[in-house]
């Protein structure tokens, strides 16, 4: 019997393998694309859903708690969104910088690339958190809804608010093992602390056991506490740095030269992260008119489209490193034709993932919900967005690569365009002659609208001489040189 466990447990690790597979096991500058992209990505989506299933989690048992409950996190998600992406430049920047000088063979300087990147991510964090802790009223002021919802909202607010740094420090390990080319360790943490998150949700939302009944507190303090577990474990993976790129406390002191470089590559970043978080408040603003019920059936809506999207949203995210490397080995080609590969796979998976989603887009929605009004809102919206999924993946791919060659500028321009210039005044105007399903109409129309974009701006030129050839660069030699690098142009 022991003999067949051994084969049983052998015949698992292998299969795993087969799956999930270290850095050193490919090379992301030579041979095939699809393959090791498809290793680099895998533990992404795995993670991302991971990272989502804290949202879910929350939104299945606030769902269960009240209506209230549900539209105040739906309120609150958006603006936690808006002050991470404050600071989430600084993440992206680093896994930039990383994955080029990886790539070119200066592991000093990727080091000392994610030190720093450390370093001004936790400044990122004390100011961000200050400024959604001390104005989140006014904040919500400016969204409006009814006021037991906003008084909700505000109280989920200022606890996520407080744990900033938290929240914002796991993401900057995840940016910075991906930058490496490791994926598989962020995903082993996040595991880990969204089974804590699990655990916590319901013993603090409903009061179970000794814990007093918090309600939507109470996912906020499960949140913290998960997060702050993840961003230790993560800060002690780095340092010891056997699992990806080391940080070292000697290299931590904020380097004024090197901070140029990081807000260079990372504030068009959090421009465009923080121009998506405003156009998903903005279009609160066009929904919370229509009441609670279409407030809830908007937010489970958008949880689905946070879950549909993370193949793509995690082979971007592939990509980005994959150009980045390649970049950095002067292999500029391999970095365009990665990226259009990239485009192609993912308008074919997705698509495929909006046909299941148009025939059980009920079933879909009532597992968030069990009422009926909102379960018929939200099948509306599922069903008019997901014949546009595909494209969706078009739009992330595209992006993926202009940031990979420090080309952020470009991915924001992208993700503004589609939002700000197409989704807002789409759904602004029609809206007003169909109700809340012009809202879900102007989703669709962005979506398609983007990846025209993205392609467009894709055929411009060659990756060789027009979209990727003048990334932020490595310093060649030892040693932290920032101001001998080139500079991102867009």
């Amino acid at each position: 019997m022991d003999a067949g466990l051994d084969r049983l447990l052998a015949g698992v690790k292998r299969r795993v393998r087969m799956v999930f597979k270290s850095r050193d096991e490919f090379d992301l500058t030579s041979g095939e694309i699809g393959r090791p992209l498809f290793y680099l990505s895998v533990p992404i989506v795995v993670t991302n859903l991971l990272h989502t299933a804290y949202n879910l989690v929350d939104t299945i048992w606030l769902g269960q708690y009240s209506e209230t409950a549900l539209a105040a996190i739906g309120m609150a998600f958006p603006l936690v969104f808006f002050l991470i992406s404050l600071g989430l430049g600084i993440s992206i920047a680093g896994s930039i910088l990383v994955a080029q000088n990886v790539g070119a063979g200066d592991e000093d300087q990727a080091e000392f690339a994610a030190s720093q990147t450390v370093s001004f991510a936790f400044v990122a964090s004390v100011l961000v958190g200050g400024v959604g802790y001390f104005f989140v009223t006014d904040l919500l002021g400016l969204i409006g809804g009814p006021a037991a919802v906003v008084a909700g909202a505000a109280g989920y607010l200022r606890i996520v608010s407080a744990g900033m740094f938290f929240m914002l420090g796991f993401f900057v390990f995840m940016s910075l093992m991906r930058g490496y080319g490791d994926t598989i360790t962020p995903m082993l943490v996040m595991f880990v602390t969204v089974f804590v998150n699990m655990l916590l949700d319901p013993f603090l939302i409903f009061g179970w056991w000794v814990f007093p009944e918090l309600g939507i507190r109470g996912a906020a303090y499960a949140t913290i506490f998960s997060r702050a577990l993840a961003t230790v474990i993560g800060m002690a993976v780095m340092f010891r740095g056997n699992r990806g790129v080391k940080i070292h406390l000697r290299e931590m002191w904020p380097d004024p030269a090197y901070l140029r470089k990081i807000l260079r590559v990372g504030v068009p970043a959090s421009i465009e992260n923080t121009g998506n978080s405003i156009a998903v408040v903005l279009m609160l603003l066009i929904v919370t008119p229509f009441g609670e019920t279409v407030i809830a059936a908007y937010t489970v809506g958008v949880r689905m489209f946070s879950v549909i999207f993370l193949p793509a949203i995690a082979v971007g995210r592939g990509v980005e490193t994959m150009a980045g490397q390649n970049i950095g080995a002067e292999k500029k080609d391999r970095a365009g034709a990665a990226t259009n590969f990239a485009a192609r796979a993912m308008f074919g998976v997705l698509a495929g993932v909006g046909v299941l989603t148009w025939l059980g887009a009920g079933n879909v929605v009532a597992v968030f919900s069990n009422d009926p009004e909102v379960v018929e809102i939200g099948r509306l919206f599922l069903r008019y967005v997901a014949p546009t999924f595909g494209f969706t993946g078009i739009v992330h791919a595209y992006k993926g690569g202009f940031r990979g060659a420090g080309k952020t500028l470009t991915a924001a321009a992208i993700s503004i365009t589609m939002l700000g210039v197409v989704r807002l005044p789409v759904a602004w105007v029609a809206s007003d002659a169909l109700g809340y399903e012009g809202i879900w109409l102007a989703f669709a129309v962005s979506n398609v609208a983007g990846a025209v974009l993205g392609f467009a701006w894709y055929m411009r030129g060659t990756w060789r001489d027009v979209d990727l050839t003048d990334g932020p660069g490595v310093t060649p030699g030892p040693g932290p040189d920032p101001d001998a690098d080139p500079e991102p142009t867009d």
